[in-house]
């Protein structure tokens, strides 16, 4: 049993919260409304990462430990707020008894914002007598809201990370929630509990596992984020059919979720000395590099669309000069910004920013489409992003 302030105070901010998201339009079901208003959020994040107001001295963020311990307060609002909740970085547990601030750091384990783990549910239409697979337990918060809203026998949950499950199918089962979880890579699925109805991944990938088409039922759904090591992001909600081929429209909005692990960015050392071996040759760019990576919706759909032209890339930026690297075929580019126009020198067998450019021409060109003009369609020949008036678009293989 909780104490009683801490179950009445987590019970009011749990009201709370409901309210809001209601008002927002997102729980308009009153199903998954009761839902949230019954999975007590604070007991699946004992702990959890903050951002500090200011950077560190080399620009990192400064990431500041928050436990019920350390600030009560704190730790409960932030745990009813409509916020995702960083509980792991680069792998590696913290001692929630000790915690440490961290230093920049990749996120590797979060408890979702509850808005979005009720849109990922409703989104892929999960209907009572589902069977269901959910990618990426976590905290588990996202399972207990599944199991509340669904009842736990259909539910089964997989997550890669040992420790992280044992956490939070401790806290599932004190819940009375009982899904079958396993430790697995998402990347293949759960075979023995499919075939499903609905497949849900709460992690994202470069392409679309051909072994969560083959787990489907026919006519079963699969929603799933698409992303790569440009950081570009679409969600698709693909039908499966019965002769294992898929299709499916991209959604709109911007979502992102972190990489299953077997599909994350290499690292590629130190754009210096790619940028030693670029021809001498300099070119005005066409497009500015800021199309993809200026905070608006719709670079946020660009940076997509690039990846897809240049799946293998990676892009970072040292002084003002932006740096793309591809490791695979050893090709590179730089843009370099000059008296008002960006200057492009690439190398290697693969024209990194040309690619990009063109895409970035066809996309004006048709008018600008919206993600939810874009299709996905996956087959034996491989997995294609079609529009109309575009040219179409190729997938790495999974």
């Amino acid at each position: 049993m909780l104490p009683g302030d801490l179950g009445t105070d987590a019970a009011r901010l749990r009201a709370a919260m409901v309210k809001a998201l209601a008002e927002d339009g997102v729980l308009d079901d009153p199903d998954w409304r009761a839902a949230v208003g019954d999975v007590p959020r604070h007991a699946f994040v004992p702990g959890f990462y903050l951002p500090a107001s200011e950077r560190d001295g080399q620009g990192l963020t400064v990431w500041e430990p928050v436990t019920a311990a350390s600030d009560h307060g704190r730790w409960l609002a932030a745990a009813y707020s409509d916020s995702t909740l960083i509980t792991q970085f680069d792998g590696d547990e913290p001692d929630w008894s000790n915690p440490q601030a961290r230093h920049g750091g990749a996120p590797t384990s979060s408890s979702t914002l509850p808005s979005l783990v009720v849109r990922m549910w409703t989104d892929a239409d999960v209907r009572e007598g589902h069977t269901v697979l959910e990618i990426g337990t976590g905290t588990g918060y996202s399972t207990a809201l599944a199991c509340e809203r669904l009842g736990s026998a259909g539910i089964t949950s997989i997550e890669v990370d040992p420790y992280r499950l044992q956490q939070a199918a401790s806290v599932l089962y004190s819940c009375g929630y009982t899904p079958t979880l396993a430790v697995a890579d998402g990347l293949y699925g759960y075979w023995p509990k499919a075939p499903f109805d609905r497949i849900v991944a709460a992690c994202s990938f470069r392409a679309v596992p051909r072994t969560l088409i083959a787990q489907t039922r026919s006519g079963g759904k699969i929603l799933l984020t698409l992303s790569g090591w440009l950081y570009g992001y679409a969600r698709v909600l693909l039908t499966v059919h019965g002769d294992g081929t898929a299709a499916g429209q991209l959604l709109k909005g911007t979502v992102s979720f972190m990489s299953v692990r077997t599909h994350a960015a290499p690292a590629f050392g130190n754009p210096a000395h790619w940028a030693a071996n670029l021809s001498a040759a300099v070119r005005p760019a066409r497009h500015s590099p800021e199309r993809i990576t200026a905070a608006t919706e719709e670079a946020f759909h660009l940076r997509f669309l690039a990846q897809c032209a240049a799946p293998n890339a990676q892009m970072t930026t040292v002084g003002k000069t932006v740096h793309l690297v591809d490791v695979t075929s050893g090709s590179a580019a730089t843009l370099t910004p000059t008296d008002g126009w960006w200057e492009v020198r690439e190398g290697g067998p693969v024209k990194l920013w040309q690619r990009i450019e063109a895409i970035l021409s066809a996309y004006n060109e048709a008018g600008c489409p919206g993600p939810a003009t874009f299709t996905l369609r996956i087959h034996d020949e491989g997995q294609h992003l079609l529009h109309p008036r575009m040219p179409g678009l190729l997938l790495p293989r999974p």
